[in-house]
Parts: structure tokens; C-alpha cells; sequence
């Protein structure tokens, strides 16, 4: 448990310092996962994601790491997918990932 939540921990600053690994090609999951949508977003102008999901999960990629998140009930507006203290909302074209206090935005660059 320590250490996936050490691993998101490592992915949120990855993507707040944006450091090489924001420009390498991102990770892809097995074909077993069976994701209907694979989204690629920019965050922060600079580093490039990939979010995979389909209505009970989501796997968010950047550079060497994978996360899985698992769908939320929620009245609020949006998709909503957590594990361990963060949490992605999904709303329209933009990918917010959230591990308070920090928030970071991201837009929809290619859908597919």
C-alpha cells in the first residue's frame, strides 16, 4: 500500500515538474484491460498523459508509470475515478487530477 501510494505520489510530481519523461511516448495497458477510450491530454502546456478507461476503471499513463483508478459514484458533474487519495475528474474535454491541495489541469489533445 506504501508504496503505490509512493508511486502516485512520483506521478503528480512528475507531471508538476515536467521534467524528460514528460516527452517520452507514454506506456500502453494490456489488450486483456479492455479500454473503450484512450485520451491524450496536456497538462500544464507542457507534459503529455494518456488516460485509457472504460465505465468501472481508468489508467492513467505518463512516461514509465501506470495508475488505476476506479470509478466513483457521485452526483457531482463529470466522470469521477479514485485510488489512494487522488483523483481524476473527467468533464467534457478537460482532465483534472486532484491529490489536495494540489490540482492540476490538463486538456484533451487527440480522442480515440
Amino acid at each position: 500500500m506504501r508504496s503505490s501510494r509512493c508511486r502516485r505520489g512520483v506521478l503528480l510530481l512528475a507531471l508538476l515538474t515536467v521534467g524528460a519523461a514528460g516527452q517520452a511516448e507514454p506506456l500502453q495497458s494490456p489488450w486483456w484491460e479492455d479500454y473503450g477510450s484512450h485520451d491524450r491530454y496536456l497538462c500544464r502546456g507542457q507534459a503529455s498523459v494518456v488516460l485509457e478507461r472504460n465505465e468501472a476503471q481508468a489508467s492513467l499513463i505518463q512516461g514509465g508509470y501506470r495508475t488505476t483508478f476506479f470509478r466513483e459514484a457521485s452526483d457531482e458533474p463529470g466522470l469521477r475515478y479514485s485510488s489512494d487519495g487522488m483523483r481524476l475528474i473527467l468533464l467534457g474535454d478537460e482532465l483534472t487530477l486532484e491529490r489536495l491541495p494540489q490540482r492540476i489541469s490538463c486538456l484533451r489533445t487527440a480522442q480515440g
